[in-house]
């Protein structure tokens, strides 16, 4: 019995990872009507499934997330998907979820592995964002030089700044194209530097852009105060990485402190079956599972806060 439904929940699972698959790779359709020069221009290519779900998936991010958040998030990550795309994504990963645990073990087990496609979508993207806010982060020092020697050279605010969109990596590259297009398109050039600052959250950025709106309301040698600002930054950036030394040791016995019970129960469940079974199997025993339990996560917070460097 157990062969034929692992292999009916394999199948299903199979083919739903082809379905999701099939619906994010999705390559553009353009008729061939709209390639001939006498074509109509009302002509439309023809509407896919996969288009109809990506579009329902935007209509439901329009209804739950009206602020768009998660386009703010994954744009962000430069993870290289639509939000609607990485909905659907997460929805097909819950549904197999949902079969898969009814199948194997019940409704239980279905709810923990339909849980999981969410939560591996979140930690995913936040661990995309973090990346990409220390790599900006770290990239910002040489973009500051970059921009003071364009400065020096003779170039506008607008052509330093586009200087950086074409020599920096990404995400710096990135952002700044961003910046150059906006203000192309007639938009201030501080208000598009001070979005760059809110959408990577980087306080040293949005330093560097009350500095350029000051120089742009009262003058100056700006290339002074990118080396300045710049120098402030370096020693800063400095600072931290001491700081982060200093507390290596705290976090590291955190991790192995967190790391030991869980550790320990695996190596007794395997050398000693039997012995663990009064505290999983008892009401006492769950009791203080679920006190051991608070009292980690409360230590786990405490240290992160002692540990933890803010600037």
């Amino acid at each position: 019995m157990a062969g034929p439904v692992w292999a009916a929940a394999g199948a299903v699972a199979l083919g739903l990872l082809v379905v999701g698959w099939l619906l994010v790779t999705r390559p553009p359709r353009v008729d061939a009507a709209r390639l001939r020069p006498t074509a109509a221009a009302a002509s439309r290519r023809r509407v896919s499934t996969a288009d109809e779900t990506v579009a329902l998936a935007q209509r439901a991010l329009d209804r739950l997330d009206p602020a768009g958040r998660l386009a703010g998030a994954v744009a962000l990550a430069g993870a290289g998907i639509a939000a609607p795309d990485l909905l659907v994504v997460v929805a097909v990963g819950l549904v197999i979820g949902l079969l898969l645990g009814g199948l194997v073990g019940g409704p239980a087990l279905a709810v923990l592995l339909a849980l999981l496609a969410p939560a591996a979508a979140w930690a995913w993207l936040t661990l995309k964002v973090q990346r990409r806010r220390r790599a900006f982060a770290e990239q910002l020092d040489d973009a500051l030089q970059l921009m003071a020697s364009s400065l020096r050279a003779g170039h506008s605010l607008l052509r330093a700044v586009d200087a950086v969109s074409r020599d920096t990596p990404a995400p710096m590259c990135d952002e700044f194209a961003r910046v150059v297009n906006e203000v192309r398109v007639g938009r201030d050039v501080n208000d598009a530097l001070a979005e760059v600052a809110d959408r990577t959250g980087s306080d040293d950025f949005r330093w560097l852009v009350q500095a350029i709106g000051v120089h742009r309301e009262v003058g100056g040698n700006l290339a002074e105060v990118l080396d300045r600002v710049g120098e402030t930054l370096r020693d800063r950036a400095q600072l931290f990485r001491q700081a982060r030394a200093l507390s290596a040791e705290g976090r590291t016995s955190g991790v192995v402190l967190l790391a030991m019970p869980f550790g320990v129960a695996l190596i007794m469940s395997v050398t000693a079956p039997g012995y663990l079974a009064p505290l999983v199997q008892t009401g006492t025993g769950l009791l203080l599972l679920v006190v051991a339990a608070v009292l980690m996560t409360t230590g786990a917070l405490w240290l992160r806060s002692i540990v933890k460097v803010r600037f």
